[in-house]
């Protein structure tokens, strides 16, 4: 069985910007701040994105204690300084393959189309140059310039050529919800290339962003609840059927919510007269990242089983990372074999078509 992490991620640093071209030297991005720990990406003269702190190995064992989850990654690793290490690690972890997503982009970074062509152009190098040392184990989720469509799909074709397996979309981009039918051509080509869309948690609206910063939840709210209402939004859309082979995965937010969210799908296509797919996720290729405290037994009831994969969220430590995810699901004795394969192996497998 070929195991399969479905989130793994990489944390950009300076080198990340190493892959600008010479003519968009001038967008770099600068780290500021007064120590490793508390440092922040300084874009077009704001602070933007998203800079996860580079933290000691000290710090991380710490939290793992304190959370009583595994959080510890070697920084080389995470940080691709060291790819074989990030393989080795890998090894100890019994996972044949990860896909990469992102760090930085789960904010806006820019509203200028100039630098939003040049940031992402040199990201998607970097890890097209991740792929190449990773032996086939690296794949990755590339991001779109979505603010110059045609720079977006010429970034899908380069990076379909280079090991990516999906196109990154954040729930809101903007002011535009995930089924803005000016998203089409990106859904078209992701279709055409055999690419998910991946649809990892974030939020590229700055206003929502500001609006829930001091609030107790503003995490959840700028975050898991937009990947979760944008899911909702997709299966309530024309989307499915108008482009059928396109593969959706939602990332990140843990799987807990889907039974409410497929129940109450299915209470309005009754009150609109529609026809309820057989089994939505298996119908419009839907695929969710669980974690292992949600209920799993209780999600497959409404999920089915060929529509859950699972990530550790490797690189981060926030509360859906477990770097011990493989494992941990491998020996959940409430799953059956089958459920637990189907997870880590069959069901990635066919997101990412790996």
């Amino acid at each position: 069985m070929q195991t399969i992490d479905a989130d793994a991620h990489v944390i950009e640093t300076e080198h990340t910007w190493d892959y600008l071209e010479p003519g968009d030297q001038k967008y770099r991005p600068l780290l500021v701040g007064p120590d490793s720990e508390r440092q922040s990406w300084l874009i077009d003269g704001q602070i933007r994105g998203f800079r996860f702190p580079t933290l000691s190995e000290q710090t991380l064992a710490d939290a793992s204690r304190r959370t009583g989850r595994n959080l510890e990654t070697p920084r080389e690793a995470r940080e691709m300084e060291d790819i074989e290490l990030r393989l080795h690690h890998m090894d100890q972890l019994g996972i044949d393959v990860q896909v990469l997503h992102n760090t930085i982009f789960i904010k806006q970074l820019t509203d200028q189309p100039a630098i939003d062509v040049a940031l992402c152009r040199s990201w998607n190098r970097w890890l097209a140059d991740i792929w190449k040392q990773g032996h086939g184990r690296l794949r990755w989720s590339m991001v779109p310039p979505l603010l110059s469509l045609p720079d977006a799909l010429d970034e899908i074709r380069f990076s379909k050529e280079h090991g990516a397996v999906a196109v990154l979309m954040r729930p809101i981009e903007g002011n535009r919800p995930l089924a803005d039918p000016s998203f089409y051509p990106i859904y078209e080509e992701a279709q055409r290339l055999d690419m998910a869309i991946a649809v990892h948690i974030a939020n590229a609206n700055p206003w929502l962003c500001n609006m829930w910063q001091n609030d107790p939840a503003f995490t959840f709210a700028q975050f898991r609840v937009p990947t979760m209402q944008a899911c909702y939004s997709l299966m309530m859309s024309e989307i499915p059927q108008v482009f059928p082979r396109l593969r959706w995965s939602f990332i990140e937010a843990s799987a807990q919510w889907l039974p409410w969210v497929i129940r109450e799908v299915r209470s309005r296509y009754k009150t609109t007269s529609r026809e309820i797919p057989e089994n939505i996720m298996r119908d419009y290729r839907i695929y969710v990242t669980c974690q292992n405290d949600d209920d799993i037994d209780w999600v497959l009831r409404y999920a089915g089983e060929h529509n859950l994969v699972i990530g550790t969220d490797y690189g981060h430590f926030d509360p859906s990372t477990e770097i011990d995810a493989i494992n941990l699901l491998r020996n959940t004795e409430s799953l059956s074999p089958a459920s637990v394969e189907n997870i880590l192996s069959t069901n990635p497998k066919a997101l990412y078509a790996i």
